[in-house]
């Protein structure tokens, strides 16, 4: 997959480019981030891209001449474009999921007090990565490719993917390292039992509720199944359930004390 940025500030996609999974997932060629200046197919003889607004305002506006130039010339016929704009549809990882199907993504920063409006025609979506403002569409555009990068075979491993927030309107489940005892905090001792049925079962309990105390937004969108209402009758009851005593009966030598 090929994901091509157009930018005035290409510097700053640098270190975004060069370190962790992301240097990773590039250097094994799972996929390949394009950063294009856009000052590069500006027309003006002064070599500026922005322009103080028609009919008066603040600050300055990105012209279209450039704009367009770059989209055209960094763009094949699959290339889905997209636009970083607060009128667009709140980015979530159904998206990312949809993307990451792409062969081609496009992504167009803005930049200082807007664009200009006509830029909207040249592209296939406008979209927004949430309700507050930013001195640019840079770090949303990271956001956009990181989140989908690494949803590609190989940029991480599929194990990786398997139990992550969002992926069914629920959040992750808790995770915890050692030590056993942190300042009075303990991990769970069902994660000690080596009952991976229980322990899957205790986490499923544990994200269902987070989703719920954290995110009823997303909770309300959940399809429960017989097995999730149950196992959120038995958090409300306040009771261990017979199959957490179970397994932690039977692995209590691994449990730390």
């Amino acid at each position: 997959m090929r994901i091509t940025i157009l930018t005035l500030f290409p510097e700053m996609f640098e270190g975004f480019t060069t370190n962790s999974i992301m240097k990773r997932a590039l250097g094994k060629g799972v996929a390949e981030i394009k950063v294009v200046n856009i000052r590069d197919y500006t027309k003006d003889k002064y070599g500026r891209t922005d322009t103080p607004p028609v009919g008066g305002g603040a600050g300055l506006i990105e012209k279209c001449q450039p704009i367009v130039d770059a989209i055209r010339a960094n763009s094949a016929p699959n290339t889905h474009k997209i636009l970083m704009s607060p009128r667009g549809a709140t980015y979530d990882e159904k998206l990312a999921k949809k993307y990451a199907n792409l062969e081609e993504l496009l992504i167009v920063c803005g930049h200082y007090e807007g664009i200009d409006e006509r830029v909207n025609a040249y592209v296939d979506e406008l979209v927004s990565i949430g309700d507050y403002v930013l001195t640019g569409g840079e770090i949303p555009a990271m956001a956009i490719a990181d989140s989908v990068i690494r949803l590609l075979d190989g940029a991480i491993t599929a194990e990786s993917l398997q139990d992550e927030s969002f992926n069914d309107n629920a959040l992750e489940y808790p995770q915890y390292t050692e030590p056993y005892d942190f300042e009075g905090q303990t991990v769970p001792d069902i994660l000690y039992s080596g009952n991976h049925e229980a322990i899957a079962k205790w986490r499923r309990k544990e994200s269902l509720l987070l989703t719920k105390k954290y995110r009823p937004d997303l909770f309300e969108k959940l399809s429960l199944s017989k097995r999730d209402i149950k196992l959120l009758k038995e958090a409300e009851s306040g009771e261990t359930p017979n199959w957490e005593k179970e397994a932690l009966e039977k692995g209590h030598k691994f449990i730390k004390k």
